[in-house]
């Protein structure tokens, strides 16, 4: 689906967004919850008081994206990857020389907003606005370097944990970013034009308009996506944040559910490579409706399974939605309010991503300890996802009809 003659034509660009993703690995809470025991033990915090801080510094992170993503509409992706790298590099040498607990918020933040918010945001705007007829393969292309970054680098540092200081290990991260650095400068010694500088291959949005940010804002239908943007992101990072209990709860050893996640991971690859082309073929608005219809079947398998078997089943649903959100929503903004502002208004999609990545662990936690299950929780989980699919359908059909498009709400 994805051709030779497309990737060996783009693969500068493709690869420079691909190692972007890659690097953003080390702001990513799979990356982080690694250390997490070592963290806490250095510091003397509790569970509850590390996924405080957790949650301070991601919502922190959240509402600067808002501000930060809006670089991408000014900035050349050479210039701002290359800064936003060594803003991570800089991260995670906090982390490594954090001389006591009263920092940690801040080197949250900043690895939040430089990982997971800036270097991802930057790489995925620009395959929105340097590819447009294979905007969802180029998509999917560049998300390969985050399923890497979770596959390889997890097993890496957890190996390398039990002979090395967890302290040297971020600054071998630093490194890392470091020399992502001169590789993207390579890659990009011949960059293809932002929007900015070139009118003739901008792509429009509805009404034919370049859509800004503030028009966004005051529009209907960002607000119908708004339950659907959050709710991924906080489920899921719920789900895997509570793994050690959702398995205890369960009956089963803890070993014997992550053996699942390599299927998860592979079902999830192959999604994206579908979405891409399917994107590609009939466009966001025939796809973006249902792409959370699976979590309905994750959620509640996870709620009511009791065997490992169901539990496979459920990871298998989760996985057609995570990877169809890395890819389907993400062409989403370019195709309904165009690539001129894509940046900015991007950007409000990835604070609300980070705000949930953020919000989940902890209301679900604070609910555990209030007495509500987490099965209860996943129950409920399933409705909401009802929901946000009904109304991803009604703001979608409604915009696309033209005297609907430009209404206000």
């Amino acid at each position: 689906m994805i051709s030779n003659t497309f990737l060996a034509k783009n693969a500068r660009w493709l690869v420079a967004g691909t190692l972007l993703v890659f690097l953003a690995s080390f702001g990513q809470t799979y990356f982080i919850s690694i250390f997490a025991g070592e963290i806490r033990g250095a510091f003397g915090l509790s569970h509850g008081e590390w996924g405080g801080i957790y949650t301070i510094g991601t919502t922190a992170s959240a509402i600067v994206m808002i501000w930060g993503g809006q670089l991408t509409d000014r900035f050349r992706v050479r210039s701002l990857g290359a800064a936003t790298l060594i803003f991570l590099a800089f991260s995670c040498l906090a982390m490594a020389l954090a001389p006591s607990a009263w920092m940690l918020p801040l080197v949250v933040f900043a690895l939040r907003l430089a990982g997971q918010g800036m270097t991802v945001h930057v790489a995925l705007v620009a395959m929105g606005r340097w590819f447009i007829t294979s905007r969802g393969k180029a998509i999917s292309v560049a998300t390969l370097g985050g399923n890497a970054g979770e596959a390889l680098l997890p097993l890496l540092f957890v190996a390398l944990l039990a002979r090395h200081d967890w302290r040297l290990l971020w600054v071998l991260a630093a490194c890392l970013a470091v020399l992502g650095v001169p590789a993207l400068l390579a890659l990009l010694t011949r960059e293809r034009a932002p929007e900015a500088c070139a009118p003739s291959d901008q792509s429009a949005g509805m009404q034919g308009s370049h859509w800004s940010r503030n028009q966004a804002l005051r529009h209907w239908l960002f607000w119908l996506m708004f339950p659907a943007l959050i709710g991924p992101a906080a489920f899921t990072t719920a789900f895997f944040f509570h793994q050690v209990h959702f398995a205890a709860i369960k009956g089963w050893q803890h070993v014997d559910l992550v053996t699942l996640f390599p299927g998860y991971m592979g079902v999830m690859i192959a999604t994206m490579a579908v979405a891409g082309w399917l994107l590609d073929k009939t466009g966001t608005r025939r796809l973006m409706p249902w792409i959370q219809v699976p979590m309905v079947a994750a959620f509640t398998l996870f709620a009511q399974g009791q065997s490992l078997l169901v539990a496979f089943l459920g990871l298998f649903f989760l996985a057609l939605t995570t990877g169809a959100t890395a890819v389907i929503p993400n062409a989403f903004w370019a195709e309904f309010y165009g690539t001129r502002n894509l940046g900015s208004i991007k950007a409000l999609a990835v604070a609300v991503m980070v705000l949930g990545t953020a919000l989940g662990p902890g209301v679900t936690g604070a609910l555990i300890d209030l007495g509500l299950g987490l099965e209860a929780q996943f129950q409920m989980a399933a409705g909401y996802f009802v929901m946000t699919t009904a109304l991803m359908k009604l703001g979608i059909s409604r915009a696309v009809r033209p005297k609907w498009s430009g209404a206000a709400l």
